[in-house]
């Protein structure tokens, strides 16, 4: 037993660095203004629930980085990484909730509860 949490550990440890490691690809891409790299690194990780980078793809959205400007597709970014536990999602997605309409809420607020029903996966 012993043996199999050591594995274990080290297995968690590997995974957590490699997401690291892939958010940084990101990061400096998205600061160089490579919002496409940006955009590739950071997908497959928000699919796996990474809130820090369900929030910047709403960034992304927001301000039109690499996607075309869609302030529905930030708002379900936002509020995807709001929902887990992301303080800046909270802040980001209420924020754009003063800027949006009523039926473009409803709608962000549809498609994020379809993305988590369909674990983050082609949203």
């Amino acid at each position: 037993m012993k043996k199999f949490i050591s594995a274990l550990a080290v297995v968690v440890a590997l995974s957590g660095t490699a997401h690291a490691q892939d958010f940084q690809k990101g990061l400096a891409a998205a600061q160089a203004g490579d919002y496409a790299t940006a955009l590739q690194e950071w997908r497959p990780l928000a699919e796996q629930g990474h809130a820090f980078t369900q929030y910047n793809l709403g960034l992304m959205y927001y301000n039109g980085e690499g996607v075309l400007l869609d302030f529905v597709y930030a708002h379900m970014w936002a509020n995807i990484a709001a929902f887990n536990g992301n303080d800046d999602g909270i802040e980001t997605r209420d924020r754009l909730t003063k800027e949006m309409t009523s039926a473009d809420i409803s709608k962000a607020q549809n498609l994020a509860r379809e993305c988590l029903a369909k674990n983050y996966k082609g949203c």
